[in-house]
Protein backbone atom coordinates (compact mmCIF):
# COMPACT_ATOMS: atom_id res chain seq x y z
CA UNK A 1 0.00 0.00 0.00
CA UNK A 2 1.36 3.42 -0.94
CA UNK A 3 2.08 5.57 2.10
CA UNK A 4 -0.69 8.07 2.75
CA UNK A 5 -1.56 10.56 5.45
CA UNK A 6 -2.55 8.61 8.54
CA UNK A 7 -2.40 8.70 12.29
CA UNK A 8 -2.24 6.05 14.96
CA UNK A 9 -5.42 5.15 16.83
CA UNK A 10 -4.34 1.97 18.67
CA UNK A 11 -1.30 -0.18 19.38
CA UNK A 12 -0.46 -3.50 21.02
CA UNK A 13 3.27 -4.15 20.87
CA UNK A 14 4.26 -4.40 17.20
CA UNK A 15 0.59 -4.26 16.11
CA UNK A 16 -0.47 -0.73 15.20
CA UNK A 17 -3.79 0.53 13.80
CA UNK A 18 -3.73 3.66 11.64
CA UNK A 19 -6.61 5.76 10.34
CA UNK A 20 -6.32 6.48 6.61
CA UNK A 21 -6.31 10.24 6.14
CA UNK A 22 -7.51 9.93 2.55
CA UNK A 23 -10.33 7.43 3.06
CA UNK A 24 -12.54 8.24 6.08
CA UNK A 25 -13.47 4.63 6.86
CA UNK A 26 -10.03 3.24 6.08
CA UNK A 27 -8.12 1.43 8.81
CA UNK A 28 -4.64 -0.04 8.29
CA UNK A 29 -3.18 -2.71 10.55
CA UNK A 30 0.62 -2.79 10.57
CA UNK A 31 2.70 -5.51 12.18
CA UNK A 32 6.23 -4.33 12.70
CA UNK A 33 7.28 -2.74 9.42
CA UNK A 34 4.72 -4.60 7.29
CA UNK A 35 1.19 -3.67 6.21
CA UNK A 36 -0.80 -6.62 7.55
CA UNK A 37 -4.42 -5.75 6.76
CA UNK A 38 -6.69 -2.94 5.58
CA UNK A 39 -10.45 -2.52 5.90
CA UNK A 40 -12.90 0.22 5.04
CA UNK A 41 -15.44 0.39 7.86
CA UNK A 42 -17.93 2.04 5.50
CA UNK A 43 -17.53 -0.49 2.66
CA UNK A 44 -16.38 -4.01 3.51
CA UNK A 45 -16.31 -4.90 -0.20
CA UNK A 46 -13.34 -2.58 -0.68
CA UNK A 47 -9.99 -4.36 -0.93
CA UNK A 48 -7.09 -1.93 -0.76
CA UNK A 49 -4.28 -4.41 -1.34
CA UNK A 50 -3.72 -5.40 -4.97
CA UNK A 51 -3.02 -9.04 -4.24
CA UNK A 52 -6.31 -9.50 -2.36
CA UNK A 53 -8.25 -8.24 -5.38
CA UNK A 54 -6.32 -10.72 -7.53
CA UNK A 55 -7.21 -13.56 -5.14
CA UNK A 56 -10.86 -12.46 -5.25
CA UNK A 57 -10.72 -12.61 -9.05
CA UNK A 58 -9.52 -16.23 -8.96
CA UNK A 59 -12.29 -17.15 -6.51
CA UNK A 60 -14.91 -15.42 -8.65
CA UNK A 61 -13.84 -17.24 -11.81
CA UNK A 62 -14.14 -20.55 -9.97
CA UNK A 63 -17.41 -19.46 -8.31
CA UNK A 64 -15.99 -20.60 -4.97
CA UNK A 65 -18.41 -19.79 -2.13
CA UNK A 66 -17.21 -22.16 0.60
CA UNK A 67 -13.76 -20.79 1.42
CA UNK A 68 -11.25 -21.64 4.14
CA UNK A 69 -8.80 -18.84 4.97
CA UNK A 70 -5.48 -19.63 6.66
CA UNK A 71 -4.16 -16.36 8.05
CA UNK A 72 -6.61 -13.59 8.71
CA UNK A 73 -5.33 -10.20 9.74
CA UNK A 74 -8.58 -8.26 10.06
CA UNK A 75 -10.36 -10.86 7.86
CA UNK A 76 -10.63 -8.25 5.09
CA UNK A 77 -10.90 -10.77 2.22
CA UNK A 78 -13.38 -13.01 4.04
CA UNK A 79 -15.51 -9.98 4.94
CA UNK A 80 -15.40 -8.63 1.39
CA UNK A 81 -16.51 -11.98 -0.05
CA UNK A 82 -19.32 -12.24 2.46
CA UNK A 83 -20.45 -8.65 1.81
CA UNK A 84 -20.79 -9.52 -1.89
CA UNK A 85 -22.43 -12.90 -1.32
CA UNK A 86 -24.34 -13.25 1.95
CA UNK A 87 -25.03 -16.90 1.22
CA UNK A 88 -21.35 -17.82 1.09
CA UNK A 89 -19.40 -19.39 3.95
CA UNK A 90 -16.02 -18.04 5.04
CA UNK A 91 -14.04 -20.03 7.62
CA UNK A 92 -10.95 -18.30 9.01
CA UNK A 93 -8.03 -19.61 11.06
CA UNK A 94 -5.61 -17.07 12.56
CA UNK A 95 -2.79 -18.24 14.80
CA UNK A 96 -2.28 -14.91 16.60
CA UNK A 97 -5.20 -14.17 18.90
CA UNK A 98 -3.96 -10.62 19.47
CA UNK A 99 -4.53 -9.82 15.81
CA UNK A 100 -8.18 -10.84 16.11
CA UNK A 101 -8.58 -8.91 19.36
CA UNK A 102 -7.32 -5.67 17.84
CA UNK A 103 -9.41 -6.33 14.70
CA UNK A 104 -12.54 -6.66 16.84
CA UNK A 105 -11.72 -3.55 18.86
CA UNK A 106 -10.62 -1.22 16.06
CA UNK A 107 -11.15 -2.72 12.58
CA UNK A 108 -14.84 -3.61 12.65
CA UNK A 109 -14.54 -7.39 12.91
CA UNK A 110 -17.79 -8.74 14.36
CA UNK A 111 -19.93 -11.85 14.46
CA UNK A 112 -22.06 -12.34 11.37
CA UNK A 113 -23.84 -15.21 9.60
CA UNK A 114 -21.50 -17.04 7.24
CA UNK A 115 -18.27 -15.98 8.96
CA UNK A 116 -16.46 -18.35 11.33
CA UNK A 117 -13.25 -17.08 12.92
CA UNK A 118 -11.04 -19.31 15.07
CA UNK A 119 -7.68 -18.90 16.76
CA UNK A 120 -5.49 -21.80 15.73
CA UNK A 121 -2.94 -23.29 13.37
CA UNK A 122 -4.36 -23.56 9.87
CA UNK A 123 -2.60 -26.77 8.90
CA UNK A 124 -3.76 -28.52 12.05
CA UNK A 125 -7.31 -27.26 11.43
CA UNK A 126 -7.32 -28.55 7.84
CA UNK A 127 -6.38 -32.01 9.08
CA UNK A 128 -9.76 -32.08 10.84
CA UNK A 129 -11.74 -31.06 7.75
CA UNK A 130 -13.58 -33.73 5.79
CA UNK A 131 -12.64 -34.57 2.20
CA UNK A 132 -14.06 -32.09 -0.35
CA UNK A 133 -15.59 -30.00 2.44
CA UNK A 134 -14.60 -26.64 0.89
CA UNK A 135 -14.48 -25.11 -2.57
CA UNK A 136 -11.26 -23.14 -2.05
CA UNK A 137 -8.46 -22.56 0.43
CA UNK A 138 -6.63 -19.24 0.69
CA UNK A 139 -3.25 -19.19 2.45
CA UNK A 140 -2.26 -15.65 3.37
CA UNK A 141 -0.13 -16.13 6.46
CA UNK A 142 3.29 -14.76 7.30
CA UNK A 143 6.15 -15.04 9.73
CA UNK A 144 8.02 -11.84 9.09
CA UNK A 145 7.77 -11.39 5.33
CA UNK A 146 7.62 -15.11 4.45
CA UNK A 147 4.79 -17.60 4.28
CA UNK A 148 5.46 -20.24 6.96
CA UNK A 149 7.07 -23.14 5.15
CA UNK A 150 5.06 -25.79 7.06
CA UNK A 151 1.88 -24.43 5.40
CA UNK A 152 3.19 -24.93 1.85
CA UNK A 153 5.19 -28.16 1.85
CA UNK A 154 4.18 -30.97 -0.48
CA UNK A 155 2.49 -32.71 2.44
CA UNK A 156 0.59 -29.59 3.52
CA UNK A 157 -0.57 -28.78 0.00
CA UNK A 158 -1.66 -32.39 -0.52
CA UNK A 159 -3.83 -31.93 2.56
CA UNK A 160 -5.30 -28.81 0.93
CA UNK A 161 -6.08 -30.78 -2.25
CA UNK A 162 -7.92 -33.36 -0.16
CA UNK A 163 -10.16 -30.63 1.29
CA UNK A 164 -10.70 -28.32 -1.72
CA UNK A 165 -10.25 -28.33 -5.52
CA UNK A 166 -8.54 -24.92 -5.44
CA UNK A 167 -5.75 -23.58 -3.22
CA UNK A 168 -4.40 -20.04 -3.50
CA UNK A 169 -1.18 -18.93 -1.79
CA UNK A 170 0.04 -15.35 -1.40
CA UNK A 171 3.84 -15.20 -1.50
CA UNK A 172 5.92 -12.07 -0.99
CA UNK A 173 9.07 -12.81 -2.96
CA UNK A 174 12.30 -11.41 -4.31
CA UNK A 175 13.26 -11.16 -7.98
CA UNK A 176 13.34 -14.54 -9.68
CA UNK A 177 10.68 -15.90 -7.31
CA UNK A 178 12.69 -18.53 -5.42
CA UNK A 179 9.89 -18.98 -2.87
CA UNK A 180 6.92 -18.67 -5.22
CA UNK A 181 8.37 -21.22 -7.63
CA UNK A 182 8.95 -23.66 -4.74
CA UNK A 183 5.31 -23.18 -3.68
CA UNK A 184 4.18 -23.65 -7.28
CA UNK A 185 6.20 -26.88 -7.49
CA UNK A 186 4.37 -28.17 -4.42
CA UNK A 187 1.00 -27.12 -5.87
CA UNK A 188 1.88 -28.93 -9.12
CA UNK A 189 2.29 -32.19 -7.18
CA UNK A 190 -1.01 -31.69 -5.38
CA UNK A 191 -3.16 -30.44 -8.29
CA UNK A 192 -3.44 -31.11 -12.03
CA UNK A 193 -3.17 -27.40 -12.90
CA UNK A 194 -1.20 -24.41 -11.60
CA UNK A 195 -0.85 -20.72 -12.34
CA UNK A 196 0.09 -17.42 -10.75
CA UNK A 197 -0.80 -13.75 -10.85
CA UNK A 198 1.88 -11.10 -10.38
CA UNK A 199 2.71 -7.64 -11.65
CA UNK A 200 6.05 -8.85 -13.01
CA UNK A 201 8.86 -11.30 -12.33
CA UNK A 202 10.45 -8.75 -10.02
CA UNK A 203 10.07 -8.59 -6.24
CA UNK A 204 6.55 -8.31 -4.84
CA UNK A 205 3.38 -10.31 -4.28
CA UNK A 206 2.90 -13.51 -6.25
CA UNK A 207 -0.53 -15.16 -6.02
CA UNK A 208 0.14 -18.81 -6.84
CA UNK A 209 -2.72 -21.27 -7.22
CA UNK A 210 -3.33 -24.93 -7.88
CA UNK A 211 -6.61 -26.32 -9.16
CA UNK A 212 -8.49 -29.42 -10.21
CA UNK A 213 -11.03 -29.41 -13.01
CA UNK A 214 -11.59 -26.80 -15.69
CA UNK A 215 -10.13 -23.32 -15.20
CA UNK A 216 -11.23 -20.46 -17.44
CA UNK A 217 -7.95 -18.59 -17.92
CA UNK A 218 -9.49 -16.17 -20.43
CA UNK A 219 -12.16 -15.16 -17.91
CA UNK A 220 -9.50 -14.57 -15.25
CA UNK A 221 -7.41 -12.44 -17.60
CA UNK A 222 -10.47 -10.38 -18.47
CA UNK A 223 -11.29 -9.81 -14.79
CA UNK A 224 -7.81 -8.76 -13.72
CA UNK A 225 -7.38 -6.53 -16.78
CA UNK A 226 -9.95 -4.19 -15.19
CA UNK A 227 -8.07 -4.04 -11.88
CA UNK A 228 -6.44 -0.71 -10.90
CA UNK A 229 -3.14 -2.64 -10.75
CA UNK A 230 -3.62 -5.35 -13.38
CA UNK A 231 -1.34 -8.38 -12.96
CA UNK A 232 -0.09 -10.79 -15.58
CA UNK A 233 -1.28 -14.39 -15.60
CA UNK A 234 1.67 -16.80 -15.49
CA UNK A 235 1.03 -20.36 -16.66
CA UNK A 236 2.48 -23.60 -15.32
CA UNK A 237 5.35 -23.46 -17.83
CA UNK A 238 6.38 -20.06 -16.42
CA UNK A 239 6.74 -21.47 -12.89
CA UNK A 240 9.27 -24.25 -13.47
CA UNK A 241 12.77 -24.48 -12.05
CA UNK A 242 12.46 -25.02 -8.30
CA UNK A 243 12.14 -28.01 -6.03
CA UNK A 244 9.12 -28.18 -3.73
CA UNK A 245 9.51 -27.94 0.03
CA UNK A 246 8.85 -31.03 2.12
CA UNK A 247 8.22 -31.67 5.80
Amino acid sequence: MARRRSHQIAADGELVVLRDGERPGGRLLRQGDMDASYVDLADERHLEFDYLRWIRAVLRVRRARQVVHIGAGACSLARALLAEDRGSRQRVYEIDGRVLEIARAHLGLRRMPGLSVRVGDGRDALARHADASAEAIVIDAFTGARVPRRLVTVEALSQCARVAPLTIVNVVDSAGWPHARAVAAGLALAYPGTGALAASRRAGNVVAFGFAGVFDAAALEARVAADPSPPRLFRACDLLGASPWRD
